[in-house]
């Protein structure tokens, strides 16, 4: 007896636990398959991306610099586009916001040679030249061979930082008079 009620057992739950675990299958798969298509780049962002690289490549960097900022809110998923904006800002002499920047970009990927190169020259252009040195590292560790990324980074530091702007006392410059007006008395 007891043989029999493990068989009707069986027969009762065998059809469900085979539906259900389909069901589990063809989900799991589903998701799977869509994993790819989640991490793509929305093509909004990418078409205002390379927009903004014919702005740069015209040197309307303000406009860009819009372009770009748009790209990003579309998708902050958009690593070229946070690496655009750090070149810029290394363009415009900025540093700081260009490390920043590239920062984005290395939380995304954090193998990106562009972001990790253009990274090691803003912080050669601020002076950091150890923190340099240690995108270099990072860069051979993932590019062995001969990479473009590499060589520019390693020019970058062999060049060494701008020196620093000399400061001016305030004594030192003396106002120019305009010619014509007179004094004004009190």
């Amino acid at each position: 007896m007891a043989r029999s009620s493990f068989l009707e057992i069986l027969m009762r739950f065998a059809a469900p636990a085979l539906a259900l675990s389909l069901l589990l299958a063809t989900v799991s798969s589903v998701s799977y398959g869509k994993k790819g298509a989640d991490d793509q780049i929305n093509p909004d962002s990418v078409a205002l991306t390379n927009q903004a690289q014919g702005d740069i490549a015209a040197n309307r960097l303000d406009q860009a610099n819009d372009t770009l900022e748009s790209a990003l809110a579309i998708d902050p998923r958009n690593r070229p586009a946070y690496n655009a904006l750090a070149r810029i800002a290394r363009v415009q002499n900025l540093p700081g916001k260009a490390i920043r920047f590239y920062r984005e970009a290395l939380r995304l990927d954090p193998n990106d040679l562009v972001a990790l190169a253009g990274q090691g020259e803003a912080l050669v252009q601020k002076g950091a030249m150890t923190k340099a040195k240690e995108n270099l590292a990072r860069i051979e560790r993932i590019c062995p061979t001969s990479c473009p990324e590499r060589a520019q980074l390693a020019a970058a530091i062999a060049k060494g930082a701008p020196p620093p702007p000399t400061p001016v006392a305030a004594e030192a410059i003396t106002p120019k008079p305009v010619v014509g007006e007179a004094p004004q008395k009190p």
